[in-house]
């Protein structure tokens, strides 16, 4: 087994049974929402249909990206896959990386014959797509038959990683010109550790309009890291497991930047859905309930962790006298001191 295919199921293993989540929070309980006692709509017409990337959804709930190049990888994908056929969601796939390097990978990859219909979303390193330029990252999209390519950011994750990448110059050069040539959506994606006004501010000035913020307050990918490597590993991912900004805070950040905001990082319930909406998210991404879900109950559990995720932020949307997911940012809210502090701070940098 390669290197990689033993980082792919470390990765796996430490996630669906580690103590590896940020210890900080997601701030996203900063948000409490007045409740609305005569709300004038019924439950059932509570449409939480949303249109992402060019998809129609259910609901606007994404299954996060995961995993790929392994055997494990491709059971576990395609468990999600059906999940969110099923349910209406969409669903991004893990690093690609493994199939640059071996393009026989791609079959672990590959989901649309059990998910023809999802908004599905290819995934690469930002080094990686720097390095292979916009044609081969177009290739990988279409290989797979996806709707949109992540471009996901960890350079925490990658300089805590005795094999991880070390050299993320030229990057933002990569956006740009990846915005003008890929004839499918781009999404600059997070993976825990948030995006702060100046990032956001970056990033859209360099031609890219959807973010996913991946905060901090989910799942720290340095301390995953901390709990599979050498001793140097350890010794650098332990003090940065904390490390980022939460994903409340991101998720304003974007919002106010005018991005189209995907909010990911520690969103674990219909409740977290509706806050992380409220600030302005599009839709919300999830991984670890899912990937535990699936851990422990195979894809019986997955379906009630969708159901009952979509099945709560229906209701809230209602206590609060919404009709839809869009009308939680208009409804009455009260924003905690640790998020306006947050705020307040990044206003100086916008």
């Amino acid at each position: 087994m390669s290197n990689i295919e033993n980082r792919k199921n470390d990765h796996l293993d430490i996630c669906a049974k580690g103590d590896i989540e940020h210890q900080n929070s997601t701030l996203l309980e900063e948000v409490q929402f007045f409740h609305e006692a005569l709300p004038e709509h019924s439950l059932d017409e509570i449409d939480l249909s949303s249109r992402i990337l060019g998809r129609e959804l259910e609901a606007p709930i994404l299954i996060s990206g995961m995993t790929g190049g392994t055997e494990n990888a491709l059971e576990v994908n395609h468990a999600l896959a059906q999940t969110a056929q099923k349910w209406g969601l969409g669903m991004g796939l893990g690093s690609q990386r493994a199939m640059l390097m071996d393009p026989e990978r791609t079959r672990t990859y590959a989901v649309r014959d059990v998910a023809p219909d999802i908004l599905l979303m290819a995934n690469i390193g930002s080094v990686q797509a720097r390095d292979c330029g916009a044609l081969a990252a177009a290739e990988l999209v279409d290989a797979i038959g996806a709707d949109a390519l992540c471009i996901h950011l960890n350079v925490a994750q990658e300089i805590v990683q005795d094999e991880g990448d070390r050299d993320f110059r030229g990057c933002l050069e990569t956006f740009e010109s990846f915005a003008k040539t890929l004839k499918k959506p781009m999404v600059a994606k997070e993976t825990g550790c948030g995006l702060s006004p100046q990032t956001i501010r970056r990033l859209r000035d360099a031609g890219v309009q959807w973010v996913d913020v991946a905060g901090g307050g989910g799942t720290s990918w340095t301390a995953v890291e901390s709990q599979r490597g050498s001793a140097r590993q350890q010794a650098l991912g332990a003090p940065l497991r904390n490390w980022g900004i939460p994903t409340a805070a991101s998720v304003a950040f974007a919002h106010r930047a005018g991005m189209k905001t995907i909010a990911s990082g520690g969103i674990r319930s219909g409740l977290d859905a509706a806050r992380a909406l409220a600030l302005g998210a599009d839709a919300v991404s999830l991984a670890l309930p899912f990937l535990r879900a699936y851990a422990n109950g195979g894809e019986t559990q997955l379906h009630d962790t969708a159901s009952s995720l979509i099945a709560e932020l229906q209701a809230i949307v209602l206590l609060c006298g919404g009709s839809s997911p869009a009308s939680l940012r208009e409804v009455p809210k009260n924003i905690g001191p640790a998020l306006q502090s947050w705020l307040s701070s990044g206003e100086s940098t916008d």
